[in-house]
């Protein structure tokens, strides 16, 4: 179950970046989660919680999951969705976009 991994490196990543800029809380981490990741950000969600439950910089943090639709693109030029075959050469396109798990921002409350 990949996605206690994933839990336990954004609540250790915050955790991080809390305590480097004197943070007494932490209120919103946001996640991207691309749509090729093959993670559940539900499960992600359950898991953060239950990670964080004894941490008090973590006291009532909100994780906001966004979902990332799949860019690809094709050496003739092709910028769009399809992740299989370009619809315009029938070549196999490069996924650019919607692979990825990433925290963009984190939102803290400091002195």
């Amino acid at each position: 179950m990949h996605e206690y991994g994933i839990a336990y490196d954004i609540v250790v990543t915050s955790k991080r970046a809390a305590l480097e800029n004197n943070a007494k809380f932490i209120t919103h981490i946001y996640v991207d989660f691309g749509e090729l990741s093959i993670v559940n950000p539900e499960q992600v969600k359950f898991l953060f919680t239950a990670i964080i439950e004894d941490e008090p910089l973590f006291k009532e943090t909100q994780l906001i999951c966004t979902k990332v639709s799949p860019q690809t693109r094709c050496v003739c030029g092709y910028v769009g969705s399809e992740i299989f075959v370009c619809p315009e050469c029938g070549q196999l396109p490069v996924i650019e976009k919607g692979k990825e798990v990433v925290v963009t921002r984190i939102e803290v409350e400091a002195d």
